[in-house]
């Protein structure tokens, strides 16, 4: 009776040690369902940051710079002083105009005295009417004299003003062209001010892909090789007749430090209105004599054990780390994404621990 229990236990424990064996011999893969989901395509751009202003600030007057207040690398606020002329003569010019435009006044009120004076007399007693008429002239013309002073002082102003050269927005001082003590004329360029606050990424697109480009379309930027989204700002519908592309303007999320001239790569992401299978990129085998395959998965009678076949296949646009397959998979097929690289025909493979159910 002993002899006989140890022969029938002695197979199972050698096969149950076996199937141990096995299991711990296949490999484990991840697996996925092939589905069909709408296509997309991908152009891939290279592009500039470009700042939304950058100016040349020039002098509107002639003179003597007496005053540097930056220097290349400055950060300055919308209205704080660049460049200071010499502005002795136009402040004394301001106050010979201001004299002037006094002395003016004076002159209206004596006028306006006198015609008053006269109309409280009444006219035909002790003044003639022409006496009365020759004062209001007067009264006209001082009037007159006051506003043409009041506009040589205004001038006097703004002459006096434009000895200072202001920052027209806030920015920083890449350029100083001129330095103390140069004598400048009308338009000649002083500093270069460049936004660096509100800045625009420039892409020149294929012009095939303007029609191409709607609400679902998406840019994304390389950033820190991590794949970031950004705002499309405007399309300019004008075309480059030489490089046949059009300008695309995108705003990039805080999140990415960019600076002006630095040079960026998008890839712009269309809808092209069709459905298709799509793997992920990491399913695809590519060898050296130009074929492309995936590795099937089969199920086989044990749960969560598949046999693997390879299957040659056509492969279409990519996109979003997947690519399109035009030929050689039908949708629900389930195909090797993950642990693909040492698999051969028929091997038996297993689900990754953090794939079992």
């Amino acid at each position: 009776m002993r002899l006989s229990t140890g022969v029938w236990v002695l197979p199972l424990l050698l096969s149950g040690w076996c199937s141990q064996l096995l299991a711990e011999d296949r490999p484990e893969v991840r697996i996925e369902r092939v589905d069909q989901t709408e296509l997309f395509a991908e152009v891939s751009l290279s592009g500039t940051v470009n700042p939304m202003r950058s100016s040349g600030i020039s002098v509107a007057v002639a003179g003597l710079i007496d005053q540097v207040a930056v220097e290349p690398g400055s950060e300055v606020d919308a209205g704080e002083l660049l460049i200071g002329l010499d502005d002795e003569q136009a402040a004394l010019a301001l106050q010979q105009s201001a004299a002037l435009l006094e002395e003016g006044r004076v002159a209206l009120a004596e006028a306006q005295r006198r015609l008053d004076e006269a109309r409280s007399v009444g006219v035909g007693r002790n003044i003639a009417a022409t006496e009365i008429s020759t004062r209001e002239n007067a009264v006209a013309a001082a009037v007159a004299s006051v506003r043409r002073l009041e506009a040589e002082r205004d001038q006097a102003e703004v002459l006096l003003r434009r000895h200072r050269i202001l920052a027209p927005f806030d920015g920083v001082v890449s350029q100083r062209l001129r330095d103390l003590g140069e004598w400048v004329s009308p338009g000649d360029e002083l500093v270069r001010l460049v936004d660096t606050k509100n800045l625009r990424l420039d892409f020149q697109v294929p012009q095939a892909q303007y029609q191409a480009i709607n609400e679902q379309a998406g840019l994304w930027l390389m950033h820190q090789d991590q794949a970031v989204q950004a705002r499309i700002d405007a399309l300019v519908p004008v075309s480059d007749s030489a490089s046949r592309t059009f300008l695309l303007r995108a705003v990039a999320p805080d999140s990415v430090v960019a600076l002006p001239g630095m040079a960026v790569q998008a890839t712009l992401r269309t809808t092209t209105g069709q459905q298709g299978l799509t793997v992920p990129r990491d399913a695809i085998n590519r060898y050296p004599d130009g074929r492309v395959t995936v590795w099937l998965a089969l199920p086989t009678e044990q749960s969560g054990v598949f046999s693997v076949t390879e299957k040659r296949i056509q492969l279409g646009a990519a996109f979003d780390g997947r690519v399109a397959v035009t030929d050689g998979l039908r949708a629900d097929q389930q195909i090797v994404t993950r642990g693909n690289e040492l698999l051969s025909e028929g091997l038996e493979v297993q689900l990754s621990a953090q794939d079992q159910p």
